[in-house]
């Protein structure tokens, strides 16, 4: 038993961010319907598939979900969203605020007519700051938080992270807020909106260290965490390979100089202790660099074990996916569906007195439209008059499995 079995999730997000926070709530136990429009979330056809509509970024976020076609732009799909709505305890979105009102679902009018719900609303910006209600993707936020700054300090060319750290910074962050709300709508009966804007969230985020010097007034120095920003920074090339290693403490390094007597680093008065070391990151760093290179990975490995210096090999995402420890934790599920073959997952990281989900096929698209409906109190007449009318749809049957487009 999930912590969350019972709590019923309404999706209306779209491609990754709020469908991201609402995967977490489903790994936790949550029921979470996922809402799409009769096109479907793009990302079903973002990636390589075996099934029109099934792609690899769809898999990745909508795990342990039922999903149902609404059209909410129709008079009749608001009327069927209000219904569901009414059994709901958490309704998640990400729509621009400019179409909420035109749709009856801006947050105040929601909360009077649920006034149990918690309405959580993931959007680019602050609603109450001039930026607000502009479109927003994770390239937009990275160059406005300061990712591109920090890359480009570090390596000297204005660069993006190469993964959509926005998104998922921001969804995990909001499927926090989103319990917190809830477990207070448990206590008080009140429901809340909760919102969650990427700026903000991110420019958080990075600001956890490298507010740095102006975390004072007068400036102590400038922003950015030396540490991180080091160009010589690892990971370290070894007689033959790569290395991440990571001295951190006093007697982490004292143990580390004192393998190479002849250079006395041990006594040379940049490294003595954390603050020296932290002015003095670069040099520390390409001495470092300077050592690595006399013995093999696994030697050093080996080193860094008896001396409990953290230090681990360099793995590329396809050793990622062979890793002894995450087959020996179960971590990746290879599943097999008649239309997708078989094919992986990455699981939830979570346990819970031992216990973590089992993943689920992402549903197809309006694969539970009837299901949900009839637990709202329609029936088979009533469903039937919906999907003739085009308010929702049901799944196409599932196709065999082709080979990866």
């Amino acid at each position: 038993m999930l912590p969350l079995a019972g709590v019923r999730v309404l999706d209306l997000g779209a491609v990754l961010m709020a469908p991201y926070a609402c995967q977490w709530l489903a790994d936790f136990g949550a029921d979470v319907v996922k809402i799409e429009s009769p096109s479907g979330d793009t990302t079903r056809y973002t990636g390589p598939a075996t099934e029109p509509g099934m792609a690899a970024v769809y898999l990745g976020i909508n795990r342990n979900k039922r999903g149902i076609v609404l059209d909410i732009q129709k008079p009749e799909g608001r009327a069927v969203l209000e219904t569901l709505i009414a059994g709901a305890d958490i309704l998640v979105h990400n729509i621009r605020p400019q179409k909420l009102a035109k749709l009856d679902l801006n947050p105040e009018a929601v909360l009077k007519r649920h006034p149990g719900l918690v309405y959580a609303v993931l959007n680019g910006f602050d609603e109450a700051g001039p930026y607000a209600g502009q479109p927003a993707y994770d390239d937009i936020i990275q160059g406005l938080c300061g990712n591109v700054d920090l890359v480009e300090r570090q390596t000297g060319v204005a660069r993006y992270l190469p993964m959509v750290s926005a998104d998922k910074t921001t969804g995990i962050v909001a499927a926090m807020a989103i319990l917190a709300a809830y477990v207070s709508r448990q206590k008080t009966g009140v429901g809340s909106v909760v919102e969650i804007p990427m700026f903000e969230t991110l420019v958080g985020y990075n600001m956890v260290e490298h507010l740095y010097g102006a975390t004072f007034e007068p400036a102590l120095g400038g922003t950015g965490y030396p540490r991180p920003l080091a160009k010589t920074r690892g990971p370290y090339r070894t007689r033959d390979g790569l290395i991440s290693m990571m001295p951190y403490t006093d007697q982490h390094w004292i143990d580390f100089f004192r393998q190479f007597p002849d250079k006395k680093l041990d006594q040379d008065p940049r490294f003595r202790d954390i603050g020296a070391r932290t002015r003095h990151i670069t040099e520390l760093y390409q001495e470092l660099a300077n050592v690595l290179p006399e013995r093999t990975t696994a030697e050093w490995l080996a080193l860094c074990a008896e001396l409990s210096i953290p230090a681990g090999p360099v793995l590329s995402l396809d050793e990622v996916l062979e890793d002894p420890h995450l087959a020996a934790t179960d971590f990746f599920h290879v599943l097999n569906d008649p239309g997708l073959g078989d094919f992986r997952l990455a699981g939830s990281p979570v346990r819970f007195n031992g216990d973590r989900a089992e993943s689920r096929v992402p549903p197809r698209l309006g694969e539970h439209s009837r299901a949900v409906l009839a637990e709202a109190g329609y029936d088979d007449a009533a469903i039937d008059a919906l999907v003739v009318g085009g308010v929702v749809r049901e799944p196409a049957p599932p196709v065999a499995a082709t080979a990866a487009q």
